[in-house]
């Protein structure tokens, strides 16, 4: 057994030192897909905090056969965020946006780019081809859904779910 495995075992059995390690270890990791998605670090502080309180309630739910944690917490993460986008209340508080700070949040990607550059993301994903490429930052960095991608890029929605799973196996081989 690993490291990692005992302490995601520890975490798992409601361990209060092993959640803390976690969090130390992929807070920042989680922090910046959610800012990614979201563009707003107050929002994003929040549903981080989210995500992990997610996870320490649903850690039973975890299986290392189908998945790593980090892999587990991103798409939690990923999840979570995406739904903070579509709810009513979050439309309504952007209606209001001021035209500067839609120009600020459009061009700073450098909170993201830091986060992401440092567990190793982005050599990750520029590893793949271009088509894959394109599907895994729509889908993953943008927050786009299967069909929603399958428009953006004009090709065909099985098309776009094949390539993003051979794309995720190929990630998970180099991670």
């Amino acid at each position: 057994m690993t490291k990692l495995d005992k302490l995601v075992l520890d975490f798992q059995n409601k361990n209060i030192a092993a959640f803390e390690k976690l969090y130390n270890m992929y807070y920042k990791s989680i922090h910046g897909v959610i800012y990614n998605l979201i563009r707003d670090t107050e929002i994003a502080n929040e549903l981080t905090q989210d995500v992990f309180l997610k996870a320490w309630n649903n850690s039973g739910k975890y299986s290392s056969k189908k998945g790593r944690i980090f892999t587990w917490l991103l798409c939690m993460a990923r999840n979570t965020a995406i739904d903070k986008l579509r709810s009513k209340d979050y439309k309504n508080s952007k209606k209001n946006i001021i035209s500067e700070e839609l120009l600020k949040n459009i061009e700073c990607d450098e909170n993201f780019n830091v986060l992401t550059n440092t567990i190793g993301l982005k050599k990750l994903v520029s590893t793949l081809e271009i088509s894959h490429k394109k599907i895994i930052n729509l889908i993953y960095f943008k927050g786009y859904t299967h069909k929603e991608t399958s428009e953006a890029l004009n090709i065909p929605l099985g098309t776009v779910k094949t390539r993003n799973r051979n794309s995720l196996k190929i990630l998970k081989l180099l991670f």
